[in-house]
């Protein structure tokens, strides 16, 4: 083997032949040791400084340092792939960031350098990696925020420093112990819309003279206003306001709020609480008759979001007042009728209060199985103690497991995965280049090569324009304006340009992987036109799959003479019918596939009418997704975009059990 190097020319070597010269060449010998392991090391390090100093001879001063560097790490890349073993125990392990590396590694590197080896071998658990770290080096209190303190804000105010609620979806401050500690004054609110700026103007003016307090709630909402109300906030000063006057604001994060109300206001947070556990405590002190399966529910559906698209297609600002209302109701339909209603409290509870926020459809099915596991007979048969203790609630664990909501246990990594990912993409941003990545002064030549690199592969015009007017950019002929700044930007980490993505299939791959698909697509429909018609279809290679499959619909229609109205797909994996197509490339998420049960991996894409089509417990009604993101834009159908069609799979469990799984079919993975 050849060791090269593009500095200069001079720099090539036979490998071989240092080695031979090497043992040909008479030196003292290295360490000796009775000890064969320790041997073995002194050998390989005396072995390994006379390569240094033999190869050094013929290097420039300049490079002597850059190699040192390149051998350190070929030496550590080469530990690391002789013996993978060394690092199974972190790869498997529940907690990785507390067990030490092994030798050289642990040793070597520090706390930090750490952390890149953990992100390389288990990225889902960085997060509480970066925790430990943060722990170990500043203190166990710098991970402990301090609990919501009212009184501690208040205090950092005054009548000129108004004090802004940052809203989150699921906490509603005006309908807590907020609301109620503001009663005990002299308080008004409003909610800010079309129409209502001058009455908050007049508002804010008469509580400026008699010190009382005003609340304008959702600013986020009266955008065009926000410029009026930062001028009324600037002319406050200690001799026009009544000392006793203070000015509360509530809004969602939103990037048109003034930068002087924010950057002079007291800004406090006051999220929903995380945890079954301490969701479950809120809603019992919050009233103390909620019935438990209710309240359980209520904890469940809010949870779920952490979990992603695995959890809900869509995350849902499910809060109390769903929680409340629903109570309410129960209580009455329990106190009016000798007979639970079920049906009724079912269609109220789940259909109108939490249903009345669900726009996916399949998100709707998830809720009301999830529902029908707590307003049911079972859950009146079962004994709750009449005192005022919360043992159940109280001895729950902080934080816990997947199963809890009938999920896989596969499905904290998922989620560990997305916390990392959203630790990191803030992290950048707080570098100035965002997730999006900015052009520095020396990314140039990094920026030719890799739209070259495309450029020799793809010759497609939206990609090849974009990268052409970017490499002349780079010349300097054209000007790099944002557009194409934006493009360089996302090429410089790894992502698919916003611009491609405006014209290109969904896809959620790096940037690599998803030209690395294109091709594959090219290749697809090129052996399809070359070759005729292939006996499997891969589905994910089309632009718009909805199309090919309603081809297939149609050419039965017309073969057989039949309505197409009249006809639906069937999917079947084991004996082929007469009139179908087979299909490929689809991915089970949330579940695996029984490879003992069925051989291949091949779906038969089947025509049938849809009167022979009967939905059993032996069935599961699987949705098939683009990508795994599952949400998209609403479509008329009530389905989002990124819905392909509804596959029917076989299963051994009832169907109930997958759909709270989350199981789903894609049509493309993330990497």
């Amino acid at each position: 083997a050849k060791l090269k190097s593009s500095l200069n020319r001079l720099y090539i070597f036979l490998l071989k032949n240092k080695v031979a010269s090497l043992k040909a060449f008479k030196c003292p010998l290295s360490i000796k040791s009775k000890v064969l392991k320790q041997r073995l090391e002194y050998l390989k390090d005396h072995f390994t400084y006379n390569l240094y100093c033999n190869v050094c001879r013929s290097l420039f001063e300049k490079d002597k340092l850059l190699f040192s560097f390149l051998l350190c790490c070929n030496l550590l890349l080469e530990a690391f792939i002789k013996n993978p073993e060394d690092f199974k125990l972190i790869y498997d392990s529940k907690e990785p960031y507390s067990i030490a590396l092994p030798a050289p590694w642990g040793e070597k590197l520090t706390d930090l350098q750490k952390m890149i080896i953990f992100r390389c071998l288990r990225p889902d658990k960085m997060v509480p990696a970066v925790t430990e770290f943060v722990t170990r080096n500043l203190g166990k209190k710098f991970v402990q925020p301090p609990a919501f303190d009212l009184t501690k804000s208040f205090l950092h105010s005054n009548s000129t420093i108004p004090l802004v609620f940052v809203l989150s979806p699921g906490a509603d401050p005006m309908a807590s112990k907020i609301h109620r500690t503001l009663l005990h004054f002299m308080f008004q609110s409003i909610s800010l819309g079309q129409g209502q700026g001058p009455i908050a103007a007049e508002m804010i003016s008469t509580a400026m003279q008699n010190g009382s307090w005003v609340c304008l709630q959702n600013c986020h909402l009266a955008v065009s206003w926000m410029s009026n109300l930062e001028k009324i906030c600037e002319d406050f000063s200690l001799t026009t306001c009544h000392q006793d006057f203070r000015l509360w604001l509530t809004s969602y994060p939103s990037p048109k709020l003034p930068v002087g109300i924010l950057q002079n206001g007291v800004k406090i947070t006051n999220e929903r609480p995380t945890g079954l556990r301490l969701n479950l405590l809120q809603s019992y002190l919050t009233d103390p008759k909620l019935l438990f399966g209710l309240c359980f529910f209520h904890g469940l559906v809010q949870e779920r979001k952490k979990f992603g698209p695995l959890g809900w297609n869509i995350p849902y600002g499910f809060n109390d007042s769903d929680l409340h209302i629903s109570m309410r109701q129960l209580q009455q339909f329990v106190n009016e009728y000798d007979q639970v209603p079920f049906k009724a409290i079912t269609y109220l509870t789940g259909e109108c209060n939490y249903g009345g926020r669900v726009t996916d459809d399949w998100d709707r099915r998830l809720l009301m199985t999830t529902l029908a596991d707590f307003y049911c007979e079972d859950i009146i048969k079962t004994f709750l103690t009449q005192c005022n203790d919360f043992f159940v609630c109280q001895n729950l664990p902080i934080s816990q497991q997947p199963e809890v909501f009938g999920l896989h246990e596969n499905a904290d990594i998922s989620k560990d995965l997305q916390q990392t990912k959203l630790l990191f993409d803030s992290l950048l941003l707080t570098q100035g280049g965002g997730a999006k990545g900015r052009v520095r002064s020396g990314d140039d030549n990094t920026l030719y090569d890799i739209a070259n690199n495309i450029l020799t592969q793809v010759r497609n015009n939206t990609i090849c324009v974009s990268l052409q007017n970017l490499l002349k950019a780079i010349k300097g002929l054209v000007e790099m304006d944002s557009e194409l700044e934006a493009v360089a930007g996302n090429l410089l980490v790894g992502k698919v340009p916003d611009k491609w993505a405006k014209f290109s299939y969904p896809s959620l791959k790096p940037l690599n992987s998803y030209i690395t698909d294109l091709l594959a697509r090219f290749k697809f429909l090129q052996v399809w036109y070359e070759n005729g018609q292939p006996k499997v279809f891969w589905l994910s290679g089309f632009f718009f799959p909805q199309a090919f499959l309603t081809g297939v619909v149609q050419n039965f229609a017309r073969n057989q003479k039949i309505p197409i109205d009249l006809l639906t797909l069937d999917f079947e994996s084991e004996t082929p019918p007469k009139y179908g197509v087979y299909i490929n490339g689809l991915f089970l998420d949330g579940a695996r596939w029984d490879k003992e049960r069925y051989a291949f991996l091949f779906f038969l894409c089947k025509t049938v009418e849809k009167k022979n089509i009967i939905q059993t417990d032996s069935l599961y009604v699987c949705p098939l997704y683009k990508t795994s993101e599952r949400k998209g834009t609403l479509s008329t159908t009530g389905h989002s975009t990124n819905f392909v069609i509804a596959m029917m799979l076989s299963t051994k469990k009832r169907p109930q059990h997958w759909i709270k799984r989350g199981v789903a079919m894609l049509l493309q993975l993330d990497d």
